[in-house]
């Protein structure tokens, strides 16, 4: 029986997740801000089978809360198997080009949030000395691009802390899973228009990320595919790539 935490519990991506480790009766804490819409998440995965769900109602970019969050699911789940951290913004690049407050909150949320939890996580699952961290970053922090380098920019410094991280914990028997999604048909992208095979389902990411987090691997690309795009993106050369409108 798995006991599994999930921050920002009420994403597509997340329920998703939650739906499939549901199944086989796991135990969960859930963390998000609505609490109408947690409330709803967790009524559901009790009927697919997941024998406790605890929730908890709060801004998870409230950093100087994450210490008492993390000790909060530890003890409630009495320890923990898998934490998966699927919780951020999708900022205008425009409104954050001319304006840096609002820029700074949404790097505050993408990146300074999930490294504060991390961290708290981390000591958690030293203490324990087992366990596994699933982190959704995006294949848009592979290469800053002009349509949305804020956001890119957040989960590029995100891969490159959770690289490390993996890199501590890995003797501590705690493993650490970058996960990169590309075009996700989810509420976040409810304004892009989504036509092509680009576009995966939420439910086509989880599988590809339970998959993951229980081998441990290192990075995800999901769906498979976008593994191959960003590399040739990151090998355009500069003197092309920026004559390129992406």
């Amino acid at each position: 029986m798995k006991r599994v935490v999930i921050f920002g519990a009420t994403s597509a991506i997340a329920q998703a997740v939650a739906r499939r480790y549901a199944v086989d009766g796991a135990r969960f804490f859930l963390a998000a801000r609505n609490a109408g819409r947690l409330d709803a998440v967790a009524a559901d995965l009790r009927t697919r089978g997941a024998s406790a769900v605890e929730v908890w109602v709060g801004d998870l970019a409230d950093c100087p809360g994450h210490a008492a969050l993390v000790d909060l699911a530890g003890r409630a789940l009495q320890g923990v198997d898998c934490a998966l951290l699927a919780y951020g913004t999708l900022p205008d690049q425009k409104t954050c080009e001319e304006d840096a407050a609002e820029a700074l909150r949404h790097i505050g949320t993408n990146y300074s949030s999930a490294v504060s939890l991390l961290t708290q996580l981390a000591t958690l699952m030293c203490a324990q000395a087992y366990g596994t961290i699933g982190v959704i970053g995006s294949v848009a922090g592979d290469r800053g691009r002009q349509s949305n380098y804020l956001y890119g920019s957040a989960k590029a410094g995100l891969a490159v802390f959770v690289q490390g991280l993996r890199h501590r914990l890995w003797s501590r028997g705690v493993r650490v899973v970058l996960i990169k999604p590309g075009f996700v048909d989810t509420p976040m992208t409810a304004a892009f228009p989504k036509h092509g095979p680009l576009w995966a389902s939420p439910d086509r990411v989880a599988g590809d990320i339970v998959r993951a987090l229980g081998s441990g691997q290192a990075t995800l690309y999901t769906p498979w595919f976008w593994r191959g795009i960003m590399l040739v993106i990151r090998l355009i050369p500069d003197f092309i790539f920026r004559r390129i409108r992406l």
